[in-house]
């Protein structure tokens, strides 16, 4: 998987692509297909970073040793404490 900001570089890259006066139809609707994949991984990402971080906020001393939250950033399963996205 690759990182959020290897992913915004990439949407970057495409949506400059798609700028060009000089790309086909054809080109320019690979690449729109590809960036709107792109986006929706994203979406999901920035998901999991947001429930990542409301866990964070509702704990009380969250860095107290015992006190760590629980929960795989970017899991597989896009679970946050067992409670699915």
């Amino acid at each position: 998987m690759n990182t959020f900001e290897e992913n915004l570089a990439k949407l970057e890259e495409l949506t400059n692509d798609i700028k060009r006066s000089d790309i086909s139809l054809e080109d320019a609707l690979k690449d729109f297909e590809e960036g709107i994949k792109l986006a929706g991984g994203m979406e999901k990402q920035l998901d999991e970073i947001e429930g990542k971080v409301q866990i964070l906020m509702n704990e009380p001393n969250p860095m107290e040793k015992g006190n760590e939250p629980q929960f795989d950033l970017f899991s597989e399963a896009g679970e946050v404490n067992g409670t699915r996205k």
